[in-house]
């Protein structure tokens, strides 16, 4: 029969392969910075928009902050390594931020790391990443001790629970974490890169926040959430019966974000983790628009790069 043939070639050459990808990318340039959005979505699960996750390039270095859901297969269409990650940095623990997470940890180990994946986010980070190794208990010990001899330890994670101020400095890359007002979240971060080429913020899930325009203040590229609120239907029994009210609490409206970017003058301003899905990138332009900000601006969509 040709189908055990089939698998073993199949895994010779994924193993032998480990960064798997779909398409290639040019050979980096080691002081080049470019922000890749993995997923822009929410959620809600459109198959067009993936889980919330973006990816920062510095030369060949790779950096992610948060984890959506089909993060692996994003890094792979993107043409990103699934395995050579220095740093990942979640902004909260919302579920649809972290839902990939597991799959950063595992897929990144069965394709062949083995180092411990370096993992920075707010407090319940660490309990979180030990509830997953131990729920993937019975995978750990057959990847190990059967026949697929995996890296014996290559899943371990250093998961750093994080505050406020500089919380990575490496190799002319420094990352900062910002408090960021998010609904009830206690911890919500977004985080600055500055790197040799630019500078770079990423805001996570906020509403509008004075601390975050003074941290992005003349950036080279701020990636904000937004809301379209003049889109939103409201859907039956969600969100306390009262979907604007929710959203201006937890997110940051395109008009208030406008406002906003008017005041930091980003040199680019990338819309991502966009309410509601499929909302059509004319409304959200005209909503950023009517607050005053008229610099360049890109509406985000999956596997974008700036």
């Amino acid at each position: 029969m040709m189908w055990p043939f089939l698998v073993t070639l199949w895994w010779t050459v994924a193993i032998a392969s480990p960064h798997i990808t779909t398409r290639a990318i040019p050979a980096p340039v080691a002081d080049t910075t470019v922000v890749v959005l993995l997923g822009t979505g929410t959620p809600v699960p459109d198959p067009r928009a993936a889980g919330p996750s973006t990816a920062v390039v510095i030369g060949k270095r790779l950096f992610i902050v948060d984890a959506g859901s089909g993060v692996e297969r994003q890094l792979s269409a993107a043409g990103l390594s699934n395995t050579d990650i220095e740093a990942v940095f979640i902004t909260h623990l919302h579920s649809d931020h972290v839902l990939g997470y597991s799959d950063l940890i595992f897929t990144s180990w069965v394709f062949g790391r083995n180092r411990p994946l370096r993992v920075y986010g707010p407090p319940g980070l660490r309990r979180m990443t030990d509830h997953l190794i131990a729920a993937f208990a019975e995978d750990i010990d057959i990847r190990t001790n059967g026949f697929e001899h995996a890296v014996p330890n290559g899943y371990r994670v250093r998961a750093r629970e994080v505050k406020s101020g500089v919380i990575y400095d490496s190799a002319g890359v420094r990352v900062t974490a910002i408090p960021v007002p998010h609904g009830n979240w206690r911890y919500a971060y977004a985080y600055r890169f500055d790197t040799p080429s630019r500078s770079v913020v990423i805001s996570g899930d906020t509403r509008e926040s004075e601390t975050l325009v003074r941290a992005a203040a003349g950036v080279d590229v701020l990636v904000h959430e937004v809301v379209a609120l003049s889109a939103l239907d409201q859907p039956p029994g969600a969100f306390g019966g009262n979907i604007v009210r929710y959203m201006a609490s937890f997110h940051t409206p395109d008009r208030k974000l406008g406002e906003l970017a008017a005041r930091a003058k980003p040199k680019l301003l990338v819309l991502s983790h966009i309410v509601p899905t499929g909302v059509a990138d004319s409304v959200l332009i005209a909503g950023i628009r009517s607050g005053g900000y008229s610099g360049k601006l890109a509406v985000g969509h999956d596997l974008d790069r700036y």
